[in-house]
């Protein structure tokens, strides 16, 4: 910053005439010259010198300094005179101008009105250096809380009363991107939405960074910066990443009280030839099993389309069948199924839309240990469906955070197409929402908890409400809303309540106990049945252990239901 100041003390005229030593001498009065503005008690309050008291070349020097830091003055000198025996000491200042105006240029982010309510100097005030040296602070302040900080005040003039503020916003120039052998460049600018030309702002910069590391594709993401050559209103970033293995064998082991015990293995990449594609293909076994495979580019904008195709064959050998929440009989499912998806997102980005093709084909077999009067409303509907399903999400969760935050909704529109072999014509729909809150400063402004729990793993609530419906009273077996396991309704066997219409909620407080361990308390709602009946519901509630592995999260609940305990073993939220 340069201001067009004189800034030049002429102490030594007056002060130097009495050699580099006074004689011993009082002072018998102090005074002021050249003030019209600025109060003579206001100067001659910082001053040492007062009458009575010995002339001192060094006070004198000081004073001189005092009085110019005050910072109305571009000139300060002292003139000493005899007065009866002794001298009287008159200081001479030079009053900056008064100010008629302050105009701000480069300035884009705010408005000049925007930037003026930072500035206390005020029009028909003498300017004071020091006064406006803090505006001047107040101002890049000011940037620097919305993430601007590498904006400055390159130069001020002052030309007579008018005061002119030049501020520089530095734009990016280019994106530089070194070590990444594996990953396609392109993979890693979309993550960057800065662009060319664009105003630098490291609130921004630095959730880019973080969603970037997310991925998983790098151990570590390192971001310099340098002046581009030539320009100094612009900046070049380096971003310089270090790879790490995408690709992983996975263990799989689960239990639950109903399924038993099972596990299987997994082969995946995270980011399959380099381009930010996932490949997996695996398999579990046990008295419920399953083998799959499935390809996908999860990434998608408002440009850029995400897709997924795969293919999954199921079996459960004495699955037990439930009707309103009673046991009738066991029998077998084999399900053989392929899909193919494609999504966008809009110019909103937190709104996207996905289509996805199915294809199921489904059948019941091998009816055993029936109950005397059994009810089989489930064999007789197995067979092929098509289906054209769309769901639309508007999400609102921080996506640069390092736990869940924010809302969520999705609603959903199945319809089953008699083509290409599909034997059943249907129509349903359904709706949810998911939010998540952190509880730390409700619970910090109730009691004194210690900072027990960081920002990074608060406590927090968790919630989730799902409501559907169809077009027919009587769904396919395989097409039924269905509550009850490990994923919904916790204190029940699988698939304990099923119909056309349902309605769910999902409550949990999950509770930090330690940096990779977490205990849950849950409590769970609601029913599915022919009718959407809101008085006839079914809940359970527990406890839970959540515990970060390598593998993923290991989840542990315990829950009770109407009439039983269930355990469930596996990894992963619920939601």
């Amino acid at each position: 910053m340069r201001i067009k100041l004189a800034v030049i003390m002429l102490m030594m005229s007056a002060v130097c005439s009495y050699g580099s030593e006074y004689p011993a001498r009082n002072v018998t009065s102090v005074n002021v010259s050249g003030n019209p503005h600025i109060a003579t008690e206001y100067i001659l309050n910082v001053v040492d010198t007062k009458p009575g008291s010995i002339l001192s070349r060094d006070v004198i020097l000081s004073d001189i300094e005092a009085v110019y830091n005050q910072g109305f003055f571009s000139f300060v000198d002292a003139d000493i005179s005899d007065e009866g025996g002794g001298v009287s000491v008159t200081y001479i200042v030079r009053e900056n101008p008064v100010i008629t105006g302050i105009e701000f240029s480069g300035n884009t982010v705010f408005t000049s009105e925007q930037l003026m309510k930072e500035v206390f100097s005020q029009e028909g005030t003498v300017f004071n250096r020091q006064f406006f040296r803090n505006d001047l602070d107040r101002i890049q302040e000011k940037y620097h809380k919305e993430g601007y900080v590498m904006v400055r005040v390159s130069d001020v003039q002052i030309e007579g009363g008018n005061i002119y503020v030049m501020i520089l916003e530095p734009r990016v120039n280019e994106v530089l991107i070194q070590g990444n052998a594996k990953t396609k460049d392109y993979v890693i600018r979309r993550e960057l939405k800065v662009k060319h030309g664009e105003l630098f702002n490291v609130v921004k910069f630095r959730h880019e960074l973080g969603k970037l590391q997310g991925l998983g594709y790098f151990e570590d993401v390192n971001v310099a910066f340098d002046v581009a050559e030539g320009s100094g209103d612009e900046v070049d970033l380096i971003l310089t990443v270090k790879e790490k293995r995408t690709a992983s064998v996975g263990l799989n082991v689960g239990y639950g009280t109903e399924s038993g015990l099972s596990g299987g293995l997994t082969y995946s990449d995270t980011n399959m030839f380099g381009r930010g594609m996932m490949f997996e293909i695996g398999f579990n076994e046990g008295q419920e099993a399953s083998y799959w495979t499935t390809f996908s580019s999860p990434y998608m904008d408002a440009d850029t389309y995400g897709w997924r195709v795969g293919a999954r064959y199921y079996t459960y050998d004495e699955r037990y069948y439930y009707r309103h929440g009673r046991r009738q009989f066991d029998f077998d499912e084999r399900t053989v199924s392929v899909f193919a998806g494609l999504g966008k997102k809009f110019r909103n980005e937190d709104w996207s839309w996905y289509l996805t093709l199915r294809r199921d084909d489904v059948n019941y077999s091998n009816l055993q240990r029936a109950i005397p009067g059994y009810e089989d409303d489930l064999t007789a509907w197995d067979g092929v469906n098509q289906t054209v399903e769309f769901q639309l999400t508007w999400d609102k969760r921080d996506e640069y955070s390092p736990y869940p935050k924010g809302f969520v909704w999705d609603t959903n529109f199945e319809q089953a197409v008699q083509v290409l072999g599909g034997e059943y014509d249907y129509l349903k729909y359904w709706t949810q929402a998911r939010l998540y809150v952190s509880l730390n400063s409700v619970i910090e402004g109730l009691a004194d908890v210690g900072g027990m729990w960081s920002a990074e793993n608060p406590l927090l609530f968790a919630g989730r409400v799902r409501i559907g419906s169809s077009t027919s009273r009587e769904l396919p077996a395989f097409a039924r809303y269905s509550l009850g396991g490990m994923n919904s309704l916790r204190g029940y066997n699988s698939r304990s309540f099923e119909g056309s219409n349902f309605y769910m909620g999902n409550f949990e407080l999950r509770v930090p106990i330690a940096s990779a361990v977490s205990v849950v308390g849950f409590y769970d709602i609601g029913n599915a049945d022919a009718e959407m009946d809101f008085k006839n519901y079914h809940d359970d509630y527990g406890v839970g252990l959540r515990v970060k592995t390598p593998f993923g999260n290991l989840r542990v609940d315990y829950a009770k239901g109407e009439d039983e305990r269930r355990t469930y073993f596996g990894f992963g939220e619920m939601f």
